[in-house]
C-alpha cells in the first residue's frame, strides 16, 4: 500500500528514507522493536510539523440552527438569539458564547446538502465521503489521515477514537488500507485495557520472551513476508510501545488547573485528552459528543448539550493556537446530518440533510470565513451547495494532501477521495 503526499515536505521524506534504509538492511528495524525512532532527531522534528486531525463528530444530529446557522424572528428560528463572534458579521447562536470569541480561528459552511435524513447512512457519507456502495467498504477518515499523516517515528497508534462509553477494542472502519489504521477505541476516555505488564511475569522474563519472539519473526519472515505477517508484526510492537508509553492515555497526569479550564465532567476530560494525544504524536483522534438527535424538546436538549461542548471546544482551540499546533493540525466539526427548520409537535426539529452547517479550523483553513447560504428560513441552501464528496477533498487539501491522489493497494489505484468532486477552493489559503 502506498499513499501519494502532495506535501513533498522533508520531513516525510527523511522518515521513509530511513525507514526503509532499515527495511533493506533487514527486518531487524521492525522485529527489534518501534521504541528507538521515537528518540531520534528525526522523530524530534516530526513532532514539531507532524499534521494532525481532530474530528468532533457531534452525534445524532446536531441543529445548525441552534450552532452555526441560527435564524432568529422567524417561524422556524426558535427561541435562541444570534450573538457576535470575534469576526465582524459572522453570528451565531447564544448557546455557543466561548467558541464566538473563537471565530476568528474558524471557519464555518453553511451550504451543505447531502440529501440523506438516515443516521447510519448520513454517518457514512460524512466520515467517509463516499456513498455506500454494495462493492464493498470505504474507509473512514481516521483510517485515511493515519495512512497518510502516520510515519515510522510515531508508534503509537495512529487513529483514536474517544467514546462515551464502550471502547477497548480495534474498530472495523479502515476497509481496505487494513488492521493497522483501524481505530482504537478509549471508551470514556479512559486507557486502553491491559498496558501494564502482569506482575508475575519479571521484566527480565519479559524481554527474554519478546527477544524470542522477534528471533522467530525474523527467521520465518525472510522466507515468507507478506502485508499479513507485516500487520501481525506490527501490532505486537505497537502493543510493547502503548505499554510502554500507557502515560500518554492517563489525563490524569494534566494539571489540576487545565482540568478547571476545560471543566470537570466527560466531555472536557475527553477534549483535554485529545490535546494530550495529539501533542504526543497521534495523527488522528475522533471525539464523540452525543446526543443531538432531538425529536423532542429540541431547545431544552440544545441548551444543555451545546453548552457541555461550548466551552471545553473553545478551550481546544484556544490551547492549539497558542501553543503553535493550529497551523499544522486541522479541526472538524461534523454531524450526521441537521436538523428540520420546522418545528414538530414535540418542540422538537427532526432529521434534515437538505441545508445545514458545520464548523472548520486550522492546517490551511482561511480563518474566520463562511462559505455557503440558506434561506431565510433556513428551509434550503441559496449560495455554494456542497456535500460529503466535497468536505473530504476539503480535509485533504487543507493538510497539504493531494485529494486527487491515490492509495495502491494490491497492485490497484483507489482515490484518496470520490473523484467526482473537488475541494472547495475558496476556503484554503
Amino acid at each position: 500500500m502506498q499513499c501519494n503526499y502532495a506535501c513533498n515536505s522533508a520531513e516525510h521524506g527523511i522518515a521513509r528514507r530511513q525507514f526503509l534504509g532499515g527495511m533493506a538492511a533487514g527486518v531487524g528495524a521492525v522485529v527489534g522493536g518501534l521504541g528507538y525512532l521515537t528518540g531520534s532527531a528525526v522523530a524530534d522534528q516530526l513532532g514539531r510539523d507532524q499534521k494532525r486531525v481532530v474530528v468532533f463528530n457531534m452525534h445524532g444530529g446536531l441543529s445548525q440552527l441552534e450552532s452555526w446557522d441560527p435564524k432568529p424572528g422567524t417561524s422556524t428560528g426558535g427561541p435562541f438569539r444570534a450573538i457576535r463572534t470575534s469576526v465582524p458579521g459572522v453570528h451565531v447562536s447564544e448557546l455557543l458564547p466561548f467558541t464566538a470569541r473563537q471565530m476568528h480561528q474558524l471557519a464555518l459552511i453553511r451550504g451543505i446538502n447531502t440529501n440523506e435524513n438516515d443516521h447510519d447512512k448520513g454517518a457514512y457519507l460524512m466520515l467517509t465521503g463516499r456513498k455506500p456502495t454494495p462493492a464493498g467498504d470505504f474507509p473512514k477518515i481516521g483510517a485515511v489521515m493515519a495512512k497518510c499523516l502516520d510515519t515510522p517515528a510515531n508508534a503509537l497508534p495512529g487513529h483514536i477514537v474517544i467514546t462515551p462509553g464502550g471502547g477497548g477494542t480495534r474498530g472495523n472502519d479502515a476497509a481496505y488500507l487494513g488492521p493497522r489504521y483501524a481505530s482504537v477505541a478509549l471508551g470514556n476516555g479512559n486507557p486502553p485495557k491491559h498496558l501494564a505488564r502482569p506482575s508475575e511475569i519479571s521484566p527480565g522474563a519479559d524481554d527474554a520472551r519478546q527477544s524470542f519472539r522477534r528471533a522467530a519473526n525474523e527467521q520465518f519472515l525472510s522466507r515468507r513476508r507478506t502485508a499479513l505477517t507485516d500487520a501481525y508484526l506490527g501490532s505486537y510492537e505497537q502493543a510493547l510501545e502503548m505499554m510502554r508509553r500507557g502515560e500518554v492515555f492517563d489525563v490524569a497526569k494534566e494539571p489540576e488547573k487545565e482540568h478547571e479550564r476545560y471543566g470537570k465532567h466527560d466531555f472536557g476530560r475527553h477534549c483535554l485528552l485529545a490535546r494530550r494525544l495529539l501533542e504526543q504524536g497521534v495523527p488522528f483522534v475522533q471525539v464523540s459528543h452525543s446526543n443531538y438527535d432531538t425529536h423532542n424538546e429540541n431547545f431544552d436538549f440544545h441548551l444543555e448539550q451545546v453548552g457541555e461542548f461550548d466551552r471545553p471546544f473553545a478551550t481546544f482551540v484556544e490551547d492549539l493556537a497558542l501553543r503553535g499546533m493550529l497551523e499544522s493540525t486541522l479541526i472538524v466539526v461534523l454531524s450526521e446530518f441537521g436538523r428540520t427548520p420546522n418545528i414538530n409537535l414535540f418542540h422538537g426539529r427532526d432529521h434534515w440533510g437538505s441545508a445545514w452547517s458545520i464548523c472548520l479550523a486550522g492546517a490551511k483553513i482561511a480563518r474566520g470565513a463562511v462559505i455557503g447560504k440558506t434561506n431565510d428560513q433556513g428551509t434550503a441552501v441559496t449560495e455554494r451547495e456542497v456535500n460529503q464528496g466535497h468536505l473530504f477533498h476539503t480535509y485533504l487539501t487543507a493538510l497539504g494532501l493531494d485529494s486527487t491522489g491515490h492509495f495502491s493497494v494490491a497492485g490497484r489505484d483507489l482515490p484518496l477521495a470520490d473523484p467526482a468532486y473537488q475541494p472547495i477552493k475558496e476556503l484554503i489559503v
